[in-house]
């Protein structure tokens, strides 16, 4: 199946989610891990990043849990662009799990991706299109160029350009690589990282 592209990031609540996710998208997709988000100002941060360059697409189950989370969000996060996606309440359980939720209701992880993209179509996220958006060139190989993975110190110089950034120090290779595609481009990576990374403090 041809995975669909879409520009604003996607939050959703936790990890199965996201392997649902990009089972059949290509975007950007961030995990709140539950509840956690609300100890988590570093995620917060970055949510306001998307929000505020190529948009940020709310995307939580459907029972009360979800709908918690998601007017948490929508305070936290009072400026930008956001994108409310709501899917139907579907009884049911995931394969993984040995009982139903507390509601009894299918969340995201388990929704058919037929359902998943009509709720993303009716948002009207496919056709969200903006300026700000940079083109990715930001590749972990990238990366490895400028000292960032894959070489000595590489994980240091890392966790203190997340530090710098208001980011969280949790943010895989991959996902670092996106964050940057929404700053700046492999052209003028260099420029950037001089400016958050100076020799001194390494």
């Amino acid at each position: 199946m041809e995975k669909r592209k879409i520009t604003p990031a996607i939050v959703v609540e936790g990890k199965y989610d996201k392997i649902r996710l990009d089972s059949f998208l290509d975007a950007t997709i961030v995990v709140t891990d539950g509840f956690r988000i609300y100890k988590r100002p570093d995620m917060l941060k970055l949510l306001r990043h998307y929000a505020n360059t190529i948009g940020l697409v709310i995307l939580t189950d459907a029972d009360a849990a979800g709908f918690q989370i998601r007017g948490y969000l929508k305070g936290a996060i009072p400026d930008g662009r956001l994108y409310h996606v709501y899917v139907p309440n579907i009884h049911g359980k995931e394969r993984r799990k040995t009982a139903p939720s507390a509601e009894g209701t299918l969340g995201v992880e388990g929704l058919d991706h037929k359902i998943l993209l009509d709720a993303l179509e009716r948002a009207g996220v496919f056709d969200v299109t903006t300026p700000c958006t940079l083109p990715c060139d930001i590749t972990p190989a990238v990366l490895y160029e400028h000292g960032l993975n894959g070489a000595p110190n590489s994980n240091l110089r890392r966790q203190l350009l997340l530090k710098k950034l208001g980011l969280s120090n949790h943010l895989s290779v991959s996902a670092l690589c996106d964050v940057l595609c929404t700053m700046t481009s492999a052209e003028k990576l260099s420029g950037f990282l001089a400016e958050y990374l100076p020799e001194e403090e390494l």
